[in-house]
């Protein structure tokens, strides 16, 4: 029997996360979303707009048995985490979802709400925090440290033992090279090789990456 589950965020990257929690054997019930233009993702799942829009959800289902993903992806952490605690507190378990094509070995701490992606790497004692994403084929490294909200985008690579901290975006294809630290809330442009550590609150791109100016959004 199919397990239960809910997407809250109904755009891209909920697509991309249905395929995935498809092969997991999750049967997805309802789907959410904060901005009430955003159309159904799927003609087969009904959405509904806003914390009211799910506590009258709520009110007609069984829900101690449901999980939710939050699939809401780019550098968008803080969010992703904060509306999978509150689903947490709603009382729906928050879901790990690993695609089969990925590779993760037994000694990768994954904790509550991370979602790895098709073809994705993920080496020996790396750790991740809450509601991570590992996008389409990157490859995070031995001994890597991500924390709450880290978003590293398709085909990104982190080389051994680079940390990066809440809520940060690795944009597509950046190359972050050994034992590197990234500071929280800071993107990394797409493409970017990082050489050198990169401090909290900014944004940051180029080859070698340089920091460009401050990020306003975090």
């Amino acid at each position: 029997m199919a397990k239960k589950a809910i997407f809250w965020g109904g755009t891209g990257h909920a697509r991309v996360l249905r395929e995935l929690v498809q092969h997991l054997d999750y049967g997805l019930c309802a789907v959410f979303d904060n901005n009430s233009s955003v159309p159904a993702p799927f003609p087969d799942v009904p959405i509904y707009y806003g914390l009211k829009g799910f506590r009258r959800w709520k009110q007609t289902q069984e829900i101690k048995d449901v999980f939710c993903f939050v699939a809401i992806g780019g550098a968008r952490g803080h969010d992703r985490l904060q509306i999978q605690r509150t689903l947490e507190s709603e009382g729906l378990q928050p879901g790990v979802a690993v695609h089969p094509t990925a590779f993760v070995p037994g000694n990768v701490a994954l904790s509550k709400g991370c979602q790895i992606l098709a073809h994705a790497t993920v080496c020996t004692e790396v750790s991740m925090g809450e509601a991570c994403i590992l996008n389409t084929a990157c490859s995070v490294d031995h001994e890597c440290k991500l924390g709450n909200g880290v978003h590293i985008g398709p085909g990104a690579t982190l080389a051994g033992v680079v940390t990066v901290g809440d809520y940060s975006f690795i944009g597509t294809g950046a190359v972050v090279l050994p034992w590197i630290k990234i500071g929280a809330n800071t993107i990394v442009g797409a493409g970017s090789v990082v050489t050198r550590d990169i401090g909290p609150g900014v944004v940051a791109y180029g080859n070698p990456a340089r920091v460009a100016r401050e990020n306003t959004s975090a």
